[in-house]
């Protein structure tokens, strides 16, 4: 039988060129290692490409995070709105909280001011339901960056504080592990509030309270905002 000359096909991975493989195999590194140890070179040896083949599909490492979490924002379901602009708020960064709170590394890399401009519109409808709903609140537009900032660094504060004591695997039977200090003879004397609930304190720190805290600072909030502006309205017109 004679020979084929045909090429023969390389024994092994394919060659990954979708932009869609990459982020898979990106998204199984970081669930592994953490989002910190991902590297462009790193990925690339996990899927069997060079290091060229990844540069012509992203840029850097930022680029490939900021991809990733495009493509996850885009999965977050808008929730049903309510009519009073309050409750829109509220929903909204809900709807935030829990879908980062899923992969709460995204969160940590969202810690930058500018991120905004870099995530998919399906986000960007969270972000512009509760800057509307300041708005329709009474707040002057000018004062929807300032609100929705607050809102924001409230609800990553939260999910990455929760994400972080997890990784600790902290033993909540144990006070003593939760802080130093509950260990200390003399704690009762120098600081007796805290010595009274030491017992209680892992219990109390790990339920779930980010939406009734959400409820509060969002009504300080806007009722900072609205007082400022009857400030400003009430001094013009003397």
């Amino acid at each position: 039988m004679p020979r084929s000359n045909a090429p023969r096909r390389p024994v092994g991975r394919p060659p990954v060129t979708s932009r869609k493989q990459i982020l898979t195999a990106a998204r199984g590194l970081i669930d592994e290692y953490g989002w910190e140890k991902l590297t462009v070179r790193r990925l690339a040896s996990e899927i069997g490409v060079g290091t060229a083949t990844l540069y012509s599909h992203v840029r850097d490492k930022e680029d490939l995070l900021f991809l990733l979490i495009h493509e996850y924002a885009e999965q977050i379901p808008h929730p049903e709105l309510p009519s009073e602009p309050r409750e829109r708020i509220i929903t909204a960064a809900v709807a935030i909280h829990d879908g980062l709170a899923a992969w709460p590394w995204a969160a940590e890399v969202l810690t930058t001011d500018g991120f905004i401009a870099r995530l998919g519109d399906s986000f960007l409808w969270l972000v512009e339901t509760i800057l509307a709903g300041v708005v329709d609140a009474g707040c002057p537009p000018e004062q929807t960056v300032r609100i929705f900032r607050s809102i924001w660094y409230y609800t990553v504060g939260e999910i990455l504080v929760r994400a972080h004591t997890r990784h600790r695997k902290m033993d909540e039977q144990d006070p003593a592990c939760l802080n130093p200090y509950f260990g200390h003879a003399d704690g009762p004397l120098r600081h007796p509030h805290l010595a009274a609930i030491a017992d209680q304190w892992a219990a109390l720190a790990g339920q779930d309270t980010f939406a009734q805290g959400l409820r509060a600072f969002v009504d300080g909030l806007l009722a900072q905002s609205l007082a400022e502006t009857s400030g400003t309205a009430n001094s013009e017109s003397s």
